[in-house]
């Protein structure tokens, strides 16, 4: 098994082994099938999901920041759940990642340790399956070509994740810097994904089925006259008020979803910047993540809609993503309760 087991003891009953679960370990259990169905699964059922929270550490120069996000089931078998996020802005000038993470999976049962896991790539891998998840109910069943805005380290996670739920034979990439869209574009290839580099991101935009953004950008890089018929967006990136991936108009004409309603109005950009100056209501969130999956609020209900997705990512995520790399690494059954 790629990981390294820790063997705990207990006072009564079997011992218990935690696994620290490597980047290299997890991608080599999950696919993006099986952890879309472990989503669509979680968001199916009742799960206490607290606000997530921030604390400031005082440092010299930028102050850093601990972030906290637990999650636990309500239903049995029960797990626990908690990322552990740091964010230290002065880490580039040691060359270090400014943002790292680790995920601490225990039984809900007993509480004991059952895994850590590497924070960045659980990340990763959990939000582009959320992307695929509402894709599958909101883009074209036949959408077969996407454009993907950004080329860093989500890109090709999102790409992958979508071409699980939609038949993709064209996908086109655009960068502010082309050249680590070009290396992108190399990996896919070789993954047998026809995959292109754009240079006009207008253009990119009019003839996609799918426009996925995932970029760190503070204005608008999706014009909302760009959209054809039936386009569906996808944004990830913005995770603060003042970040916006599309703009008024893509806003104004789309069926609006989220993945919380709680996380996407407090945090996504997207959302609250045109809400505030009255471009939307609270009424034209169509729908989130728990609603699609419930079958309480619909999805797509014409070729010509168009719909856009905005993520700003949830602890129910994380939790499903580790309890499923957990299970397939431990050779349980992968599809209980998520």
């Amino acid at each position: 098994m790629p990981s390294c087991s820790i063997v705990r003891g207990r006072r009564d009953g079997p011992r218990v082994a935690m696994h620290v679960i490597s980047a290299e370990a997890l991608s080599g259990a999950l696919t993006y099938p099986a952890l879309i169905e472990a989503l669509a699964r979680a968001f199916d059922q009742d799960m206490a999901v607290p606000q997530r929270h921030h604390h400031i550490v005082s440092r010299p120069g930028q102050d850093a920041t601990l972030l906290l996000m637990p999650a636990w089931t309500t239903s049995a078998p029960a797990y626990l759940g908690c990322k552990v996020v740091t964010v230290f802005p002065d880490n580039a000038a040691f060359g270090q990642p400014s943002v790292c993470g680790t995920y601490l999976l225990m039984s809900g049962e007993t509480g004991e340790p059952l895994a850590i896991i590497e924070g960045a790539a659980l990340t990763a891998w959990r939000t582009a399956a959320a992307s695929a998840l509402a894709a599958r109910h909101l883009a074209r069943e036949g959408a077969s070509e996407l454009v993907m805005i950004g080329a860093g380290a989500l890109a090709g996670h999102l790409v992958r994740a979508h071409a699980a739920v939609r038949p993709l034979t064209r996908i086109v990439l655009w960068n502010r810097t082309s050249e680590r869209a070009r290396r992108l574009c190399a990996v896919l290839a070789q993954e047998g994904l026809n995959a292109v580099v754009a240079d006009d991101r207008e253009a990119a935009v009019r003839t996609a089925d799918i426009v996925c953004c995932a970029t760190l950008s503070s204005t608008p890089l999706v014009g909302g006259a760009w959209l054809k018929p039936g386009a569906h967006v996808d944004l990830v990136g913005g995770f603060t008020p003042a970040m916006r991936e599309a703009d008024d108009e893509a806003i104004r004409r789309a069926r609006v979803y989220v993945d919380t309603r709680a996380g996407a109005l407090k945090e996504a950009g997207d959302i609250v910047d045109p809400m505030s100056r009255g471009i939307i209501g609270q009424p034209d969130i169509r729908g989130d993540l728990f609603e699609l999956c419930r079958g309480t609020a619909p999805g797509r209900t014409s070729a010509d809609d168009i719909t856009l997705f905005k993520s700003v990512g949830t602890a129910i995520e994380d939790l499903a993503a580790a309890a499923l790399v957990w299970r397939l690494l431990n050779d349980a059954p992968p599809a209980a309760p998520f």
